[in-house]
């Protein structure tokens, strides 16, 4: 689709500064763009691209315009403004209403008449399924399934008994939501599974990328609230909840009934042990990994020492294991010459 400029500024409330009949039918870089794109540009370290862009017009704040030539929306966050309007310039395919004929879709199912229910796709008994929601080909919706409103499953998404996911929200490929999650009992040398008779309810506007897996509860819920954004190779153990607009990077762990609060940012890679809580606005650094809970907003990390190369690598564990024995020296000698009355418990453990 093709629209002007200027009729992008009414319908986001940007500033134009040029040509307000420019028509625009695409987004890309700015050098990728044609004479018809539209880019963005939002960092000051990167002005000689700047410089060298290509496309029709630009998003960027109002005190860069000077930077370009070119036709500008000005946006105070000109990378949110982009987003929303790529999303107007390239919408999301959307299959037609009712079922493939190769789909099988339960006789007491719900289907809202405006649903796309794709190739081979499965919806189960008692499901209910939303306003103009897309069941991608292969899909699998369990029993007693209930998706709001423009929901999308997208291709080989598979959603388990009884599990809530609320309007507008966006299943990848390959996704698994309500699976069992990891629970059983020892006794003596073996292990007693734990039926998980809990479910999973995520909110509205949740995004889960490909291939990642969120657990149905043990006993309650595993819950994910509204405008989580969350990555490929994702895995939510059970009974976890995700605060409000959360965001976790790709390839985190989240190990059984850990609580995570809501604006939290989680790097790529990051491991949160089970029973723990993490409280609003805190945000983690890529693979980190939280052993305790953290009760202050903020800015955290916990991972090992940075890439090294093997010699030094090695020769920093060394150092390492030798801090113990180090301090008790240290702690010795103060003693010896009266500057330190007592050793602790601690430093001579």
């Amino acid at each position: 689709m093709a629209v002007t400029l200027g009729e992008l500024a009414v319908r986001f409330g940007l500033t134009l500064r040029g040509d307000p009949d420019r028509p625009i039918d695409h987004v890309g870089t700015l050098s990728g763009a044609g004479p018809r794109g539209l880019a963005f540009f939002s960092n000051p370290k990167l002005i000689d691209q700047l410089a060298a862009a290509q496309a029709g017009a630009i998003v960027l704040h109002p005190k860069m315009q000077e930077a370009t030539p070119l036709d500008c929306l000005l946006a105070s966050n000109p990378h949110a403004s982009f987003a929303r309007i790529a999303t107007e310039l390239h919408p999301p395919l959307a299959g037609p209403a009712g079922a493939h004929p190769s789909a099988v879709v339960a006789a007491d199912a719900v289907i809202h008449p405006s649903a796309h229910i794709g190739p081979l796709a499965v919806v189960g008994a008692r499901s209910r399924i939303g306003a103009r929601a897309y069941i991608g080909p292969g899909c699998v919706v369990g029993e007693d399934v209930t998706l709001g409103d423009d929901v999308r499953l997208l291709a080989r998404v598979t959603v388990l008994e009884g599990v809530r996911i609320g309007a507008r929200s966006i299943l990848h490929p390959g996704s698994v939501v309500g699976s069992e999650g990891f629970g059983y009992a020892p006794e003596g040398d073996r292990w007693i599974h734990v039926p998980q008779v809990g479910s999973v309810r995520i909110g509205e506007d949740v995004e889960v990328g490909a291939n990642s897996t969120i657990d149905r509860g043990a006993l309650d819920d595993t819950v994910i609230g509204d405008g989580v954004k969350i990555d490929n190779l994702v895995q939510i153990g059970h009974n976890c909840t995700i605060g409000a607009h959360t965001a976790l990077a790709g390839c985190i762990g989240l190990a059984g009934s850990s609580h995570i609060g809501a604006r939290c940012r989680l790097g790529g890679g990051v491991g949160v042990a089970g029973h723990l809580t993490i409280c609003d606005d805190v945000t983690l650094m890529a693979t980190s990994f939280v052993t305790t809970d953290i009760r202050e907003p903020g800015m955290y990390a916990g991972g090992s020492i940075p890439i090294e190369s093997a010699a030094d690598w090695r020769r920093i564990v060394g150092r390492l294991k030798r801090i113990d024995g180090l301090n008790r020296r240290v702690s010795d000698l103060e003693r010896q010459v009266g500057t330190k009355e007592h050793a602790s418990d601690e430093e001579r453990s």
